[in-house]
């Protein structure tokens, strides 16, 4: 009879585990399609530009009641009941919920001070700039982080770049004045397009051939590589999109250093390789609306430290290129909250600038002038890879020799496009 009445209780359970789940489905969808139907702009890189996309008093009403009422009835699910695949859609609808709503405080006092002009000078300059800045941050890294924790993490970061830095220039046996004044030599840059492609081809057949030993899944996309086209982006020595890797060769000549990191970063194994994998990812309707910047150029900046794994790096000076974009990486990072949080002036962020790179001080003021116009987006590359790249680390430590790094890449990019803390959560499964 006991046997009995535990069955019949079981089965009680089973069907209150599955009427929850469906109707938790039911939610899902409903917010979906409610989330849909609000039209919200997407995170732009311009501070200037996303104010301006700030709708009517009316329609901030209409968003506030939504997410609110999401979060109320998000209270009547536990993540328990749920299976694996509704768990992630939970905390995807609980983190974006709240991530709104203090977008939408923000943007109701804006709509009651706003400016007859929006000022360009940095987003420090508008009304309740800091809190703004510190709300892009968060947003833009997919952390809850403080614009304080971030300062002292960049400065962290460009210690352990001139170390690395400093142990190349080691391995050459050159004084330091020699080392960089060595840096400008003709024999690290290409004038001949032709020549560009070659080396970059080159890095792509090393890459491929070395893919399989850091990761289970090699099928991806084809990839293209191509001289790029758009001056707007000639700053930039090359690009990832559709498919398609581009190098920017303008007016002046390229790096040789920047070929190697340059590849693996914007092609494979970084975005078109990231790409490849989420398209090959079943995700719910409710991670299809998203997309988490923080993760995506994170991991990018991540593989570029496997480059001697992946086959690449073969010489000090080819590593060396790896480091050298880093430590500009690593100064932005310090620099944006010096810039957008702190109040630093031109001169005070081009004097920390200086101090921490050489060779490079003429896109000095071009970044900052970025930085000013786009708070908290270049945070991501360095936040990212490092919160990865300490993952890696924690797990080899918990699984000694059963650490398998292809596992590992498997755990962090077969779950598509999601905030750091869900990506770590699947790591550590």
């Amino acid at each position: 009879m006991k046997t009995f009445i535990a069955t019949i209780s079981l089965c009680i359970l089973s069907l209150f585990h599955i009427n929850k789940q469906q109707n938790f489905d039911a939610f899902c969808s409903k917010f979906v399609s409610g989330y849909k139907a609000l039209n919200l702009p997407e995170l732009d890189l311009s501070y200037v530009t996303g104010l301006e996309h700030i709708g009517s008093a009316e329609a901030l009403q209409k968003q506030l009641v939504f997410f609110k009422s999401v979060r109320a009835e998000l209270g009547n699910y536990s993540p328990a009941e749920l299976n694996p695949s509704q768990k992630t859609d939970y905390a995807l609808i609980d983190y974006e919920s709240e991530l709104n709503l203090e977008r939408l405080v923000l943007e109701q006092d804006w709509l009651k001070q706003k400016p007859a002009q929006i000022p360009a000078g940095g987003i420090i300059n508008i009304p309740n700039g800091k809190a703004w800045y510190a709300y892009l941050l968060k947003r833009w890294v997919n952390a809850d982080v403080t614009p304080d924790q971030i300062y002292q993490f960049g400065l962290t970061e460009v210690s352990r770049v001139q170390k690395h830095i400093e142990a190349i220039r080691a391995q050459t046996g050159l004084s330091e004045d020699a080392f960089y004044k060595h840096l400008n030599d003709s024999s690290f840059f290409e004038k001949d397009p032709a020549k560009v492609q070659q080396a970059f081809e080159h890095t792509k057949a090393i890459v491929y051939t070395n893919l399989p030993k850091l990761f289970n899944n090699t099928n991806i996309r084809p990839l293209k590589i191509e001289k790029g086209a758009a001056k707007q982006l000639a700053q930039t020595p090359g690009y990832y999109d559709n498919d398609t890797f581009y190098y920017n060769l303008f007016d002046k000549p390229y790096n040789k250093r920047q070929v190697d990191w340059l590849f693996i970063h914007e092609a494979v194994p970084g975005h078109h390789y990231q790409s490849s994998i989420v398209g090959q990812t079943k995700t719910s309707a409710v991670q299809q609306l998203f997309f988490y910047m923080g993760f995506a150029e994170g991991w990018a900046a991540y593989i570029e430290e496997l480059g001697k794994q992946l086959g690449v790096y073969q010489t000090p000076y080819d590593e060396l290129g790896k480091w050298e974009w880093d430590m500009v990486r690593s100064v932005r990072v310090p620099l944006d909250v010096g810039l957008n949080y702190y109040g630093w002036t031109d001169a005070q962020a081009l004097a920390f600038w200086k101090k921490n790179i050489r060779n490079q001080d003429d896109i000095a003021q071009r970044e900052i002038a970025r930085i000013r116009r786009w708070p908290a987006q270049v945070v991501t590359y360095k936040y990212g890879a490092l919160q990865i790249l300490h993952w890696k680390e924690e797990l080899q430590k918990k699984q000694g020799k059963n650490f398998n790094i292809k596992d590992f890449h498997s755990r962090v990019l077969d779950h598509g496009s999601l905030p750091l803390f869900l990506v770590k959560e699947n790591v550590f499964r």
